[in-house]
């Protein structure tokens, strides 16, 4: 078994819980003074918990930092079906196990799902950050009709059944090349270490940790249904984005001012030099400023 890479700034987990939320464990890893005031981060898709290895610890400092493996991915467990309701639902779970309000911070999918979980249950956030999770941009006008989107989806859902496991790969770094194609801004260093822990090695090779029936489809839906529920959030975002054009972001200003337009208590800041993966990319300069506005 290869040893697990090194990564600068990178630490283990002090602690790890599982939440069991609707039979399916959700695992957690966990930075920082227990007794801190709590910070609870979600990942984007096909990423893990351990995403924030880097930011963290670093938010660690001042917080009791809480790092989610959503159902389906890097430790969690695997379901039946996903769908969109069901990850919020884990969270809140989560927030709930915590037994006090936390602050929220998602990257991409899990920044559109920390949002929405704290619209359902405001009760439960203090603050929330979204990390470039405002969504895809908008169909073209005269886009599939939605019946047939529905259809779409659902057919997609069968033949994501019947790929029942990842073919294996035969070295960690068939696994880092092939995450490497997808998101070529991002360090191969820092793509070593994140992937040994996105994978697992057995007599056959090396498999990606995420269930491969999950894809992409979690729920038929048409993008201009995202930003509208936003106008009821009763806890204040910080929205962030990269300068640099990526693979999945950031989405044209004009569309991105649009939907933000609906929050109501709303700061932006954008992070120079990085892409979509920015606490990633700018683990340091993230930091800091999360730190700065978490802690008014």
């Amino acid at each position: 078994m290869e040893r697990a890479p090194e990564h600068p700034g990178a630490r283990p987990p002090e602690r790890t819980r599982k939440v069991v939320s609707a039979g399916i464990e959700i695992h957690c890893i966990e930075w920082g003074d227990p007794e801190a005031q709590p910070v609870v981060m979600s990942h984007g898709m096909w990423d893990h918990a351990r995403s924030f290895a880097v930011l963290g610890p670093l938010l660690a400092e001042r917080f009791c930092v809480l790092a989610v493996d959503q159902r389906g991915h890097g430790d969690s467990g695997w379901a039946d079906a996903y769908g969109w309701p069901a990850d919020l639902h884990d969270l809140v779970n989560v927030m709930r196990s915590v037994g006090r309000p936390v602050h929220l911070v998602g990257h991409s999918k899990g920044g559109g799902q920390v949002t929405d979980a704290a619209r359902i249950a405001p009760e439960l956030v203090r603050k929330l950050v979204n990390i470039d999770g405002f969504g895809p941009p908008s169909e073209p006008e005269g886009d599939v009709p939605f019946p047939e989107l529905m259809a779409d989806f659902l057919d997609a859902r069968h033949r994501r059944v019947e790929r029942a496991a990842w073919r294996p790969y035969a070295s960690l770094d068939g696994l880092v090349e092939r995450r490497l194609a997808q998101n070529p801004r991002l360090d191969r260093r820092w793509l070593r270490f994140f992937t040994w822990h996105a994978a697992r090695q057995d007599s056959s090779g090396w498999h990606w940790k995420h269930d491969p029936t999950m894809g992409h489809f979690l729920g038929p839906f048409l993008p201009d249904w995202i930003a509208p529920s936003w106008a009821a959030l009763r806890v204040p975002m910080l929205a962030v984005v990269g300068s640099e054009p990526d693979t999945w972001g950031p989405l044209p200003e004009p569309l991105l001012s649009e939907r933000l337009s609906y929050v109501p208590d709303l700061e932006r800041v954008t992070v120079p030099g990085a892409g979509h993966f920015v606490h990633m990319e700018k683990p340091a300069e993230t930091a800091r400023l999360l730190l700065d506005w978490l802690s008014d």
